[in-house]
């Protein structure tokens, strides 16, 4: 099992160097990963908000060993001709250390609805699935056109290429138990379920990678992501050994101040800074 952080470019992270910064203590502390969020707005209470390709620009250029990525870019709202040529610059500016999750985006009243944005989860479910063929048809270098329900594309040739190959891998997130994102996850390189509280128990990580195998062909490597909170101590072996045996290949730590009990919907202070920073120096979950 790999161990990263999901952050939001929130509050004082809203700032790409404060961001990199995160990422430079991540890494030293041993993390495999740092996955960040995208949002246009994520609650009424308008917090600062940081560019997701900027900030990950700027922590690619700082570090030299994590895997980066987005957790999730709700790619229904992006041009996907743009996040195309948005992923292959940072899979070569990170030597080629992107991961692209994708899903539906949430909360959709605001970061869809606020902006005029299409909110009807099945259509939204349609475009994501033209967006993904869209992109990866332009990933490779060759000649590539399209013509589906929501994008249109005459033929073009994207280059340069990734660096990843046969492409950069793609994570597909979804909530739990929703059988649909799973359903698209298995035909990608990653998946990556969550539900609302709490993360998911090995059991159903168990069943969730039960019911993707029913629905995947490719044998290619593929990674399953589970997302929650931990405190470094004697009892995360036996926790992450229980998660390894259910199929899962990522623990992603939540670097938020709500873990730590601030309210969702205040602006963050000081402290709650303070305990995110904390809980990414401390380093992954003790494991066997």
């Amino acid at each position: 099992m790999r161990f990263g952080v999901s952050v939001p470019p929130f509050g004082p992270f809203a700032d790409p160097v404060a961001l990199a910064d995160l990422a430079v203590s991540a890494e030293a502390a041993g993390w495999d990963g740092f996955l960040v969020w995208d949002h246009m707005v994520y609650d009424p209470s308008f917090h600062p908000i940081g560019d997701v390709w900027v900030g990950l620009a700027a922590v690619a250029v700082r570090t030299r060993r994590l895997t980066i990525g987005t957790m999730v870019t709700p790619l229904a709202r992006r041009r996907p001709w743009k996040v195309a040529r948005e992923t292959v610059s940072l899979d070569r500016l990170s030597g080629g250390r992107l991961v692209l999750g994708v899903g539906l985006g949430d909360p959709v009243q605001w970061d869809y609805g606020w902006f005029g944005e299409e909110t009807d989860a099945r259509v939204r479910a349609e475009r994501l699935d033209e967006a993904l063929a869209v992109v990866t048809g332009l990933w490779t270098g060759e000649p590539f056109r399209f013509d589906g329900r929501h994008y249109r594309l005459a033929e073009v040739t994207f280059k340069p290429t990734p660096v990843q190959r046969p492409r950069i891998p793609i994570w597909v997130g979804g909530w739990w138990p929703n059988r649909p994102p799973l359903r698209r996850a298995a035909r990608w390189d990653g998946m990556a379920p969550a539900k609302w509280g709490a993360p998911l128990r090995p059991d159903e990580v168990a069943e969730a990678v039960a019911y993707v195998a029913t629905h995947r062909e490719a044998t290619t490597p593929f990674d399953v992501v589970v997302s929650g909170s931990t405190d470094p101590g004697p009892g995360d072996a036996d926790r992450m050994a229980a998660y390894v045996e259910a199929g899962a290949t990522w623990w992603l730590e939540d670097a938020n101040p709500w873990r730590f009990g601030a309210d969702p919907e205040a602006q963050w202070t000081d402290r709650d800074t303070t305990a995110v920073e904390r809980r990414v120096a401390a380093g992954p979950p003790r494991h066997a």
